[in-house]
């Protein structure tokens, strides 16, 4: 393993890591305005954001046995693995509707618990009840971002996974913004959720290409035939 990386990689990284988890997270993105929505004297808005940064690492770690055995495993053959978002990505054409009725389901995991204490410190909000419930909410929902990202993990080397993971947590804050923001816009909110179903399933399948054609399956493929 190597931890050189060239101004092409590290581009590739970049790209790779904004294209995945915007792939993977316009749901997300719905999942927020809908708790956004909700916020009151009880569920702040704070209580989001941590809620999705926990149930987001939760995430990651799940995900981290991809680029454990892309060390041992040769890259053309990890490739085979983008045929996971492949596989999602035509589930989502075939099953639109469904998934529009679990996105309403969601709204309904939500309860808000009793009124906290006035004087309740801040860093008290990453023990409340409230931010474990996004947390859960956010990890339930990031099944396929895990099978989506341990084939993405696999074949880097540790500075472009370092990278990649480096642009998600970045990107969790700019989510929650963007559904703060959203919230306060129905008529942007409506748009989105619209058409969010439509695109996502071609993303996906882009991407699992991509994964296949950048750790050389392809080539593999063609040789084996």
């Amino acid at each position: 393993m190597h931890l050189n990386i060239t101004i092409s990689e590290l581009g590739t990284a970049v790209a790779t890591g904004v294209t995945a988890f915007a792939a993977t997270n316009i749901d997300d993105i719905i999942i927020l305005l809908l708790f956004f929505s909700q916020v009151n004297e009880n569920f702040r808005w704070w209580h989001i954001v941590i809620g999705q940064y926990l149930g987001f690492t939760a995430i990651v770690i799940f995900s981290l046995p991809g680029f454990f055995g892309g060390l041992v495993v040769r890259r053309e053959w990890i490739g085979l693995l983008g045929l996971l978002p492949i596989a999602i990505g035509l589930k989502q054409l075939l099953h639109r509707e469904q998934e529009t009725t679990e996105l309403q389901t969601v709204t309904n995991i939500f309860q808000p618990s009793s009124q906290l204490h006035p004087i309740q410190s801040f860093l008290f909000s990453v023990f409340n009840p409230q931010t474990y419930k996004v947390a859960g909410v956010t990890f339930a929902n990031g099944g396929d971002n895990i099978s989506i990202y341990i084939p993405l993990f696999a074949g880097n080397n540790l500075i472009s996974l370092g990278i990649i993971l480096s642009i998600f947590f970045v990107l969790v804050g700019v989510w929650c913004a963007i559904a703060y923001l959203f919230a306060r816009q129905p008529s942007i909110s409506g748009t989105l959720s619209r058409y969010s179903n439509a695109i996502v399933p071609f993303v996906l399948i882009a991407l699992g290409l991509f994964i296949m054609y950048e750790r050389g399956t392809f080539g593999l493929l063609l040789n084996i035939t």
